[in-house]
């Protein structure tokens, strides 16, 4: 049953959740994503199997939770997660943050240290606003951006993506591949190299910036960004339990 969590921000949070041994484990989906998807769901299944706790959620402007998706940006998105992580949860957690998850999960790592046990990120996209994005508009789509403030973006997976100006901006307050990133618990990257959205050049980067004791990335060969065949699930499924071998029972 979906529940609903009002936040400091006055936002109107969906989430699902279920009880079980900590550390927990928080799913934060990516882009335009919501709690529905294959891997959200998958994973709570997994979790139930295993008496441990689990959470998924949608941000504001995503799925069941409210606002609108063109009014959001990343700073409103992280902070929704602070949130829930806050209000819905106790201890230490697993972050996994698939895609803008894996940008948001490190931004709540660098926010709540204590509250980190370890970090999965599938196929993660760090400053992809402005790395991904605006460094990939051309001179009419920024033009287009400044004068009417927004612009149209085609999607694979359905509507056309509305990006609006105040998300490359507000973007650019929130970046994390140019500011110190310590991560004191352990990090598994999982990516895809046949990812048509998050080239393995930003896995590269990304393992080499965050500054912890134990980060490791694995290549998937073939792998698309979707990251949902049964066996890239099993591998999160590893990655996630071997954080938790860490922690103990």
């Amino acid at each position: 049953m979906t529940r609903f969590l009002a936040t400091p921000q006055r936002r109107r949070i969906a989430y699902h959740q279920s009880p079980g041994a900590g550390p927990g484990v928080v799913f934060l989906g990516g882009f335009k994503s919501d709690m529905e998807g294959t891997k959200a769901v998958h994973l709570e299944a997994w979790a139930r199997g295993r008496g441990r706790a689990f959470l998924r959620f949608d941000y504001s402007g995503h799925g069941e939770s409210s606002g609108a998706f063109e009014d959001g940006c990343i700073g409103d998105w992280a902070a929704d997660a602070i949130a829930v992580l806050g209000a819905l949860t106790e201890g230490p957690q697993v972050l996994v943050g698939s895609s803008m998850g894996g940008w948001i999960a490190c931004l709540v790592a660098r926010a709540m240290p204590e509250r980190l046990a370890g970090l999965v990120g599938i196929a993660a996209a760090p400053d992809f606003t402005e790395d991904s994005l605006w460094a990939g508009f051309d001179a009419a789509q920024r033009m287009q951006l400044a004068a009417r403030g927004q612009v149209e973006l085609p999607s694979e997976y359905g509507a056309p993506y509305v990006i609006a100006r105040r998300l490359i901006e507000e973007g650019r307050r929130n970046l994390v591949l140019r500011e110190r990133l310590a991560i004191a618990g352990p990090v598994r990257l999982l990516q895809g190299t046949a990812d048509a959205d998050v080239e393995m050049s930003v896995a590269l980067r990304l393992l080499g910036h965050i500054e912890g004791p134990d980060v490791r990335l694995t290549l998937v060969k073939q792998a698309d960004h979707r990251f949902s065949t049964p066996p890239c699930l099993a591998l999160i499924e590893a990655a996630i339990e071997e954080i938790l071998a860490m922690k103990g029972p």
